[in-house]
């Protein structure tokens, strides 16, 4: 059997089951005697405070272990055992209704999770795994219970679960878990982001696998492509085995290419960054070869946490970054909250369409008490490195001026306090929307850069949800459409000046790069994981051919001729990339 989930991390695993038990509780329903009552909220409170104890230790691990980033997505679990709330609601209905405590609260827990099940907006949907997770390890203490962990495993598995909790993935110890799988979850769940770290291949949002496996299943996880094979024949087992060994040494390889120049076979020098959510992703970014960080989402920085960062906090984090990869540049893109990022304290309210409505830079010039705190902390990072500002989703040119002049007047207010920063730093617009990309010429007036974002510029150019699994196969990088764009913007920049980037995923497929680099496209940002490959691609080509083959694909009618083509051109030029392409994969997908 074969199921179709989200690609979470890359790789390729093939394994014994381990299936984490979904832990149903019978909880007591007896009545207690009026007598008991304080008892019982004591041994809740006791709970509590030994739950919390248990996250503070992982906390004290995952910072040793993985960096102080990924430790802060704790925040959250520590969040509900302080949520007043619902301790005050846990304590009323156990005086009130006389049942032992860890009845009342399964109740009120089940009821915080259906609450949240309902809401509309992905992010905070995410969070039920943070209110399951702490509820279950204090229910685990009102009871008794031991829960097996991920931690002491004697053999190589691969995990299938309805979900890994944030505090699971930080039991899993490299070697031992060798993939895994989960029925739910997303590309900005915790685990998504952890898996990725630690370089496990990982598929999730498969539905249904927990009722499909059981413990000793074998089963491949196909991370590359989001496929999970269970009992698989004895061929594909084979075909896999020699796709991982292929995978594997091919990764290997391509890291020896780490330190030369990502520069074509006739001389044309191209960048190469990476794409960061944490700070503790450096490390992986330097390995890979990365010539600088071509995109810091640094919304990922006021995730998870009962406040917003302050300046200093913010200061720190963007110094750290800049001193470790001077001195290489690092485009930290200001704060991009809204759509599917949601942060409940800072009052976004629910929209109908949260992709098109109140966010990134619109929200930032909105709340500009909330904008200039960031800005300010970037230009004192500044003098660290070489630090860069980008804003996202500009729709038009008054945007980029408004920003600007906030910006402008942080400068003088650091000129007039004798604070220093890089007068020179550059400033940069994403050209996301099709307004910005139809106005760049205007927009190249007021910025040192662009950078492409793909992901919503073919979404809101082709209008098509990249979320619904049901149009997926529309979703098309090719489109003679969205290239016409990106070759607009391309022409446009550098007519003015200024250089163009990309960090959206199409940068990231050697078939699509190929592409972009024949368009012109001065710089290439993607996961640290992608570096290498596209590194390969750039040293193997010719600029010369490839701008004859971006030329020639200009003209074809259609997105599966142009894929199909440039596939074929890979194949040709640099046969060891060759992959299924995208637009046949997405076929696959829909005929299946």
């Amino acid at each position: 059997m074969m199921l179709r989930g989200i690609p979470a991390a890359p790789g390729i695993a093939i394994g014994k089951v381990l299936c984490l038990d979904s832990e149903e509780f019978t909880v007591p329903d007896r009545n207690i005697p009026k007598g008991e009552i304080k008892r019982e909220i004591q041994r809740f409170k006791k709970a509590l405070d030994q739950t919390r104890k248990e996250i503070l230790l992982i906390q004290d691990r995952i910072i040793k272990e993985m960096g102080k980033g990924h430790a802060e997505i704790f925040n959250a679990h520590l969040l509900v055992l302080e949520d007043t709330m619902l301790i005050d609601e846990v304590v009323t209905q156990v005086e009130k209704q006389r049942l032992p405590v860890e009845n009342i609260f399964l109740k009120v827990i089940k009821k915080y999770i259906n609450v949240f099940s309902k809401m509309d907006d992905e992010y905070l949907k995410e969070r039920i795994s943070d209110i399951d997770d702490v509820g279950k390890r204090v229910l685990r203490v009102l009871m008794g219970k031991e829960r097996k962990t991920l931690q002491n495993l004697k053999e190589p598995m691969i995990i299938v679960s309805y979900d890994l909790s944030p505090s699971d993935t930080a039991m899993i110890q490299k070697g031992h878990v060798i993939g895994f799988a989960t029925d739910i979850g997303g590309r900005t769940s915790h685990t998504a982001i952890m898996a990725k770290s630690l370089e496990i291949p990982a598929v999730v949002g498969l539905e249904d696998i927990t009722k499909r496996t059981k413990n000793n299943d074998t089963v491949i996880i196909d991370g590359i492509k989001g496929l999970v094979f269970i009992n698989p024949s004895e061929d594909i087992i084979k075909k896999y085995r020699v796709e991982k060994k292929r995978f594997e040494e091919f990764g290997r390889d391509l890291l020896k290419l780490k330190d030369l120049p990502s520069k074509t076979l006739d001389g044309h020098r191209i960048g190469i960054a990476a794409n960061i959510e944490l700070p503790e992703e450096l490390p992986s970014c330097i390995a890979h070869g990365a010539d600088g960080i071509g995109l810091y989402r640094s919304e990922y920085f006021y995730m998870n946490r009962s406040d917003l960062p302050a300046e200093e906090e913010q200061y720190d984090a963007y110094k750290l970054v800049a001193r470790q990869m001077a001195p290489h540049s690092v485009i930290i893109r200001t704060l991009d909250l809204g759509g599917d990022k949601f942060l409940s304290q800072l009052d976004i309210p629910h929209e109908m369409n949260p992709f098109l409505g109140w966010r990134a830079i619109r929200f930032c010039l909105a709340r500009p008490g909330v904008f200039k705190i960031q800005l300010r902390a970037i230009l004192r990072a500044s003098v660290e490195g070489k630090l860069k500002i980008m804003y996202p989703l500009i729709s038009g040119i008054e945007e980029v001026q408004q920003a600007n002049q906030l910006l402008n007047e942080l400068k003088e207010d650091l000129r007039k306090k004798r604070i220093p920063f890089d007068e020179d730093i550059e400033v940069g617009a994403m050209i996301e929307t099709p307004s910005a990309a139809m106005t760049c010429d205007l927009l190249a007036k007021e910025v040192k850069f662009f950078s492409i974002g793909t992901n919503d510029l073919i979404q809101y150019s082709l209008a098509i949800d990249r979320a619904n699994e049901k149009i997926a196969y529309l979703y098309a990088p090719t489109h003679p459409g969205v290239l016409r764009l990106i070759k607009q913007v391309i022409d446009a920049g550098h007519r003015s000046n200024i250089w163009v980037g990309m960090c959206g995923e199409m940068a990231s497929e050697p078939s699509f790069a190929l592409l972009l680099l024949g368009m012109g496209l001065d710089e290439f940002s993607m996961s640290a994981g992608s570096i290498p490959k596209v590194k390969h691609l750039i040293r193997s080509v010719k600029l010369s051919d490839a701008q004859k083959i971006a030329e020639y694909a200009l003209t074809l009618p259609t997105a599966k001729e142009i894929e199909t083509y440039a596939l074929a051109k890979v194949k040709e030029l640099v046969p060891d990339l060759a992959d299924v392409s995208y637009a046949e994969g997405l076929e696959k997908k829909v005929n299946e």
